[in-house]
């Protein structure tokens, strides 16, 4: 495998360098066929092809001399580059390239995911002076130390793709999924970036390099056939001549400071009660529903906000929430899907309802929302309107202005399950992709004692309100 050695990461600082770089396939290879399989992309994985890819990633401790498993940074590097074989095996079409099509006579395009088995890309790095008190040690996330710990910064799900035809002559198509691991000082850190156009938050944790005790198997095998409406044409034609048309590349993005809250089991529990009093006491006129833990700690967290960024009372604010469609859409099963299956649902008020009707009301409103799911209005009809009028998803346009806020990953995300044989990982952190003002990712705890958690993004000045670190933004 081509190895490149002693080369700086591009977004380091200088405190990580890249060791090696290698291509890994899947281990065992697919059976051989006389031509690659071809998976077509649905709309939700085709409006995902002009923004960031999903960048997340643990921090591990260090193998101690009581239980160490695999003495020598070496020896842990192979054993890793080994899992991420194993799982490229189950996940092989992640090993493969994104293919664009010119439809003669129309000036249309289709973009499908081509199972060539050309790799994933994985990365070894060092950074001998890091800790991991400088990854966690702090309430805002060092943002370029955070960076340099992420493969295949700065691109574009687009930037996976290729024109059929071309040789390759054009550009070299980036890989759809890298992985690094870097050798802290007392610590590792493994990061993955995966194309958002073949997978989504739900995909990327299905996702596992490796497992200890063999329980890698114990995940429910990936399901890799994408699911269309019955009137939706495959592959889906997008209305133009060159996909690039739809690309846009924000170059200029003002800097954002990043906070990580934990909030601890005890927290929580004291919110969903106070929430559900409020409905179960008749103060709000409702059927009889009971709002979730994750429901009254984010509404929490949208008064909040509305709080310490002094919002006047009659601006309209919104909160933008993903509903997956797991399980929800007939059709796709509830475990196992690899692609795209969520859908944005957008819960409006003024900021003065937001702060004055109190946590209940608020919960409440986002509760309405996610039971108000249709599959008739807000998956057949959407997916329908897109076919014929596509509209692409830009991390900018994602969320605007002060008063908007958005919400993406889960709790039931296993993040802490991911032990790679010498511990479970002792802190989660995301890559520099898909930031925005006011975007919240959401976590589930290390343990019991802190069962969410979640990283919020804001610009590192304000000229109105108070910091996200005053306790307006604490339970």
């Amino acid at each position: 495998m081509p190895t490149q050695v002693s080369a700086v990461n591009d977004n380091a600082t200088g405190r990580v360098q890249v060791i090696s770089r290698r291509v890994v396939r899947a281990d065992p290879p697919p059976p051989p066929s006389s031509a690659p399989e071809t998976i077509h992309l649905t709309p939700w994985d085709l409006r995902m092809i002009t923004i960031d890819y999903i960048q997340k990633g643990v921090l591990l401790p260090k193998p101690t001399s009581d239980r160490e498993t695999h003495p020598h940074p070496v020896a842990v590097v192979d054993h890793l580059a080994s899992a991420f074989a194993r799982a490229l095996a189950r996940f092989h079409p992640f090993a493969g390239r994104l293919v664009v099509d010119e439809r003669a006579g129309d000036g249309s395009v289709t973009v499908s995911l081509r199972c060539t088995g050309e790799g994933a890309e994985f990365v070894h790095a060092a950074a001998p002076g890091v800790t991991a008190a400088d990854v966690t040690g702090a309430l805002y996330i060092p943002r370029d130390l955070v960076a340099s710990l992420f493969p295949l910064n700065g691109l574009l799900s687009a930037d996976a793709t290729s024109y059929a035809g071309d040789g390759g002559s054009s550009r070299r198509a980036a890989p759809l999924l890298a992985a690094q691991v870097t050798e802290l000082a007392d610590s590792w850190f493994v990061a993955a970036s995966l194309n958002h156009a073949v997978g989504d938050g739900t995909t990327f944790w299905h996702f596992d390099l490796s497992r200890s005790g063999g329980k890698a198997s114990e995940r429910p095998a990936p399901v890799l056939e994408r699911w269309f409406l019955d009137t939706c044409p495959v592959p889906v034609p997008l209305p133009f001549a060159k996909l690039d048309h739809v690309v846009r590349r924000c170059d200029h993005a003002p800097p954002l400071e990043e906070c990580f809250f934990h909030f601890s089991a005890e927290s929580v529990k004291k919110l969903k009660g106070r929430a559900n009093a409020v409905v179960q006491n008749g103060e709000v006129a409702t059927d009889a529903v009971t709002i979730s833990s994750l429901q009254s700690l984010l509404a929490h967290l949208w008064r909040s906000v509305c709080r310490a960024r002094q919002i006047e009372p009659s601006q309209e604010t919104t909160f933008v929430l993903l509903i997956g469609c797991r399980g929800r859409v007939k059709g796709i099963p509830t475990a196992g899907y690899v692609g795209n299956a969520v859908v944005p649902c957008k819960v409006k008020s003024t900021a003065g309802e937001i702060v004055d009707k109190g946590l209940g009301w608020t919960a409440l409103q986002l509760n309405r929302t996610v039971a108000s799911f249709d599959e008739a209005t807000m998956v057949r009809d959407s997916l329908e309107r897109w076919v014929r009028e596509p509209r692409f998803s830009y991390t900018a346009d994602l969320l605007s202005g002060s008063s908007a806020l958005g919400t993406g990953g889960s709790p039931r995300f296993d993040v802490y399950g991911n032990d790679f044989g010498w511990g479970k990982p002792v802190a989660v952190r995301s890559g520099p992709a898909n930031k925005l003002d006011g975007k919240t990712t959401v976590y589930q705890g290390m343990a019991a004692a802190a069962p969410l958690a979640w990283r919020c993004a804001s610009p590192p000045t304000r000229s109105r309100g108070s910091s996200p670190t005053e306790s307006s933004w604490t339970p």
